[in-house]
């Protein structure tokens, strides 16, 4: 299906999600909320380090999941849900935090961080959603 190499893909709707700046901190966020969840099963919380990782996980995979619809309004949609999961991902961090397991430094970090990543997400979202009535 390639027509016009790199430049065919882009008309068609690709995206190489690797490029976006969004997609490259929710990708780093996810791996760092894995690692510093680490020692929640051994405290029974393993249910909750599982929310949390999962949440944090499907914010860069619904990016990059987006970044291969073959239209401007599928990729809203995908982005849509990366920004749901960002406040799944905050939410699951203020639990962490309130059951002691993460430091408030830890908590203030990557909540900031998410934060920052679901602001990205809407603002990429916005353009995608204008671009496709221009």
């Amino acid at each position: 299906m390639v027509r016009d190499g790199v430049a065919g893909w882009i008309r068609l709707g690709m995206r190489d999600f690797k490029r976006l700046e969004v997609w490259r901190r929710a990708h780093a966020l996810a791996i760092a909320i894995d690692e510093i969840s680490a020692d929640f099963r051994r405290s029974r919380h393993g249910h909750l380090r599982s929310q949390l990782t999962r949440a944090a996980d499907s914010i860069a995979a619904n990016i990059a999941e987006g970044c291969g619809s073959q239209t401007k309004r599928e990729l809203a949609r995908y982005l849509d849900i990366a920004i749901k999961s960002a406040t799944e991902t905050e939410n699951h961090l203020i639990k962490a935090r309130d059951l002691g397991l993460i430091s408030h430094a830890d908590w203030l970090r990557y909540s900031n961080e998410t934060i920052e990543i679901r602001k990205m997400a809407y603002g990429y979202r916005k353009r995608v959603l204008q671009s496709d009535q221009a």
